[in-house]
């Protein structure tokens, strides 16, 4: 599994849903906005395990996760 400073996280604004698990799971990578909008505040403040739990427990599926080095999308799976 890559390190978070070798990974790009995007949050599709438009389906995020704002309940909050990205920022319980990775509270040092992800915050919640005025908006009750998913950020990424930062991208390497937690490690890969939780950034990944974040990603894959949030149920609009709305991260994205991407290899910086090959392009190759980490999460969702293409």
């Amino acid at each position: 599994m890559p390190s978070p400073d070798s990974i790009t996280i995007t949050v599709n604004k438009d389906e995020c849903s704002g309940c909050g698990v990205c920022a319980t799971e990775a509270p040092d990578t992800f915050e919640m906005n005025d908006d009750d909008q998913a950020e990424v505040k930062n991208p390497v403040g937690d490690d890969m395990e939780a950034i990944m739990a974040a990603a894959e427990g949030c149920p609009s599926e709305c991260i994205s996760i991407v290899d910086k080095s090959s392009g190759t999308q980490i999460y969702p799976e293409a």
